[in-house]
């Protein structure tokens, strides 16, 4: 009954979208020719063993694994991230709300956040082999790795058009939830490193200040940001990321390992408590 209430909540604000609406290839006698041979490729193998069904309409897939650098004018992934996203994280919701029946909404919420936040779904792709089959052009230097992440919410897309909701749940359930994420491991988390570092200075009033130094684009069109953290004014740490946040909390993380090694830190102090040391 909950799942079929989801699918009606995902009907309304994600209406049916036709397959050319993703621009794959039209169906034509020859493009069947070519499917069926694809069918039998060791590619098509990995990806069935993957998922743990064989899909139906594999043109749904292809374009799911098609970064927009390896695109050249048949369409990409984007817009099937965008539909994967949203049914992903319905399919989270689902599962928290069954399983963690005495929870409240803020840490419902907080809980999925770490299940489909671009960190933990960078990891899973790798983990089921999602980045040997993501087609991306050969002088890529694929380093930024939210590629898979966001090949992975595809993927989820991918399934939802190929086979429907029932399916990217049974997905979710069966392979992701039972072999890579453990909600238990996620749940005791503390990843917000910046938090935990300005915590620490303010029970200490100790002067803590985030600068981004720098903001670069790459071969690929990424911008790549700079972040320095400074305690009493002096820089002590720096990280690199795709985003200022994901700079900032590396900056912070380096931060932490300083001010363990550089400053009198009690045992009851946030740093220590939140680190587990």
């Amino acid at each position: 009954m909950q799942s079929n209430m989801l699918q009606r909540f995902i009907s309304k604000f994600l209406p049916a979208i036709e397959i050319e609406d993703f621009q794959t290839e039209p169906n034509t006698e020859s493009t069947k020719k070519t499917e069926q041979e694809e069918d039998q490729s060791p590619e098509f193998a990995e990806l069935k063993a993957m998922l743990g069904f064989s899909p139906t309409n594999i043109s749904h897939y292809q374009l799911a694994l098609r970064h927009k650098l390896a695109s050249h004018g048949k369409g990409n992934n984007e817009r099937l991230e965008f539909l994967g996203d949203a049914v992903l994280s319905s399919v989270v919701a689902d599962f928290l709300y069954n399983n963690y029946k005495t929870r409240d909404e803020g840490y419902l919420t907080n809980l999925r956040s770490k299940i489909v936040k671009r960190e933990t779904l960078n990891v899973v792709a790798k983990e089921i082999g999602l980045d040997k089959l993501v087609n991306l052009p050969i002088h890529t230097t694929s380093h930024n790795l939210n590629v898979y992440g966001n090949a992975f919410e595809a993927l989820i897309g991918a399934i939802y058009l190929d086979k429907g909701y029932e399916q990217c749940k049974k997905f979710v359930y069966d392979v992701i939830f039972a072999k890579y994420i453990s909600v238990k491991k996620l749940e005791k988390a503390t990843e917000n490193f910046k938090s935990q570092l300005l915590e620490w200075s303010q029970k200490r009033k100790i002067s803590v200040d985030f600068e981004i130094i720098d903001d670069v684009v790459d071969a690929e069109n990424n911008h790549i940001f700079k972040c320095v953290v400074k305690i009493d004014g002096n820089v002590v740490a720096n990280g690199n990321g795709y985003s200022k946040k994901e700079s900032q909390q590396k900056a912070a993380k380096a931060a932490i390992n300083f001010v363990k090694k550089h400053y009198e830190c009690p045992k009851k102090s946030s740093i220590n408590s939140q680190i587990g040391q």
